[in-house]
């Protein structure tokens, strides 16, 4: 019969979170060979690894996949056992680790976040940014509790949520010759030059879909992050398609210059993600609540 502890079950998730027994040992205030012994003594209960070691690093392997949001379902289901035990079943405390893709997590962070840390000021928020292939993968692998992007997910663990709705506007430089054309039109915009976010972005992928229906242009540079595409635009380096969100200061200003384009589709929704087998304790739940 296995006898696997809590302390190993979280020296397993922390491992897993954090890519090593050092980072682990850090977290859970142990010192590095107690964490060492631990996950040796979970695997040698198992009789199998749950990590592949690589370079110093410990990535998880199939089993230590299948097993982590298990542990990690033990782990909450211990903590909130012990609240409603001592009777604090309504103080919610711990961690939740949340990722936003870029135009989130940069422009609509205070309302993705700030009712929930208003409620529950004693739950820490971990936040990561960064496109939405990326978050999305990081809920699939367990890395985040939930994720809320701007683009299109479709896989079978992962459940979408509707959140927000969200568009896109085409922007040029003030004297940038598009500005000067009082009815645009799509044949306008041959031989534009297009500065994009990177592939993997939901922006990206909003943007090519907007040049599909447009005559062949030229896309001059790539860049991973809203405002460097603020930047190159007002510089008169290329035209882009950029959160409406993103570019109120921008234009506001005159920095920049919105092109008006109803012939292009650039509505997109905003989207919670969720792994659909993992478990949802009480801080998660009401994050969900204070965003549905």
């Amino acid at each position: 019969m296995l006898n696997v502890s809590l302390r190993q079950l979280e020296v397993f998730v922390q491992i897993a979170m954090h890519g090593s027994v050092r980072a682990a040992a850090d977290r859970l205030h142990l010192t590095q060979p107690a964490a060492s012994m631990a996950l040796a003594e979970m695997e040698r209960q198992l009789d199998a690894p749950v990590f592949d070691r690589e370079r110093g690093r410990l990535h998880l392997n199939a089993r230590g996949r299948e097993l982590l949001p298990l542990a990690q379902e033990l782990l909450e289901r211990h903590a909130e056992f012990g609240r409603r035990a001592s009777g604090e079943a309504l103080t919610l405390a711990g961690d939740l680790r949340i990722g936003a893709s870029n135009t989130v997590g940069n422009y609509r962070v205070g309302e993705l976040l700030g009712d929930f840390v208003r409620m529950y000021p004693q739950v820490a928020i971990r936040l990561r940014v960064a496109n939405t292939g990326d978050i999305a993968a990081a809920v699939l692998d367990h890395s985040l509790d939930v994720g809320c992007v701007e683009g299109p997910v479709t896989h079978p663990l992962i459940e979408v949520r509707p959140w927000r709705d969200d568009g896109l506007l085409v922007c040029a430089a003030p004297d940038h010759p598009l500005t000067k054309k009082r009815d645009l039109k799509p044949e306008h915009f041959a031989g534009a030059r297009w500065v994009l976010r990177e592939p993997g972005s939901a922006t990206r992928a909003t943007s090519e879909r907007a040049l599909m229906q447009l005559p062949a242009g030229e896309t001059v540079m790539e860049l991973d992050q809203i405002e460097a595409i603020k930047q190159a635009v007002a510089a008169g380096l290329g035209i882009a398609c950029l959160p409406e969100v993103a570019v109120t200061d921008a234009l506001a200003t005159g920095r920049l210059v919105a092109l008006k384009t109803p012939f292009l589709d650039l509505q997109r929704k905003l989207s919670i993600l969720l792994h659909r087998e993992k478990y949802r304790g009480a801080a998660l739940e009401a994050f969900l609540q204070s965003v549905s």
